[in-house]
């Protein structure tokens, strides 16, 4: 029976089989490798992947595409929302950290991604499908139009790089957005640093991205006591990844 994509769930089926090679071409699954998809859908990746690894995990809200999922034996099936899966639990019972990789719902990636961020010391790579816009952002360097809250707070854990973009008529049926695979690959935790602390400086910073950041940031620092050196006669999108570590770190020391 066919399955009629979701609006609710935001399914977009890829159906290119040339995007797809390439897609799990990038992502070079191994035998033995602990490998988690998120919503796998009609299997378009799901059956590629599972052919290099022999076995794969894969996270499927569908209750419809879970129940199909379930009937193969190499598949281990999770029927759940994403942002309420264990990631670190999934590590531990596969004795190994995760390779992630997934065609992500557009309407909720943001939250996917800083829910993956709870567990990245578990986790030895991911591999998404996104909206080329998101990953634009993601990658972003500083003085990028592209460059804010988002590239900060996943720059400062992960290496990202954009590895493929996808038309929309490589889905069915098409999204109205280009899109775009990236790559994510974990960064060991910097020391002494308070991600809490980081995230709120940082949602500060960007909060009137237009306006200098004495305005916002240098209000906020000043309320806090701070005394130290940070230049903020620039706006949010110019200071690199590493001064807002180190403005958190030296906040967090005090």
């Amino acid at each position: 029976m066919k399955h009629i994509p979701r609006k609710r769930f935001g399914q977009h089926f890829l159906a290119d089989a040339s995007v797809i090679d390439n897609i799990v071409e990038a992502i070079d699954p191994r035998p033995g490798q602990a490998l988690v998809e998120i919503g796998p859908g009609l299997g378009a990746m799901t059956d590629p992947l599972v052919t290099r690894s022999k076995h794969l995990t894969v996270v499927e809200l569908d209750r419809d595409l879970a129940a199909r999922l379930r009937k193969r034996p190499e598949l281990t099936v999770v029927e759940s929302d994403v942002l309420k899966v264990d990631f670190s639990a999934l590590a531990k019972a596969a004795g190994q950290k995760l390779r992630v990789v997934g065609n992500l719902p557009y309407n909720i990636s943001t939250p996917i991604l800083f829910h993956l961020l709870e567990s990245v010391e578990h986790v030895l790579d991911q591999h998404f499908m996104l909206q080329k816009e998101v990953v634009d952002r993601m990658a972003a360097a500083p003085g990028n139009k592209d460059f804010g809250r988002l590239s900060v707070m996943l720059q400062w854990r992960y290496a990202i790089e954009s590895v493929l973009e996808v038309p929309p008529e490589a889905f069915d049926p098409p999204p109205r957005v280009d899109s775009a695979v990236v790559r994510m690959v974990p960064l060991p935790s910097p020391d002494g640093l308070d991600a809490a602390l980081l995230g709120e400086l940082v949602t500060v910073a960007f909060s009137q991205r237009r306006k200098l950041l004495r305005h916002t940031l240098g209000r906020w620092l000043t309320e806090r006591g701070f005394s130290g050196d940070f230049d903020t006669q620039r706006r949010a999108e110019e200071v690199p990844v590493a001064e807002y570590l180190t403005l958190a770190r030296a906040l967090s020391q005090k």
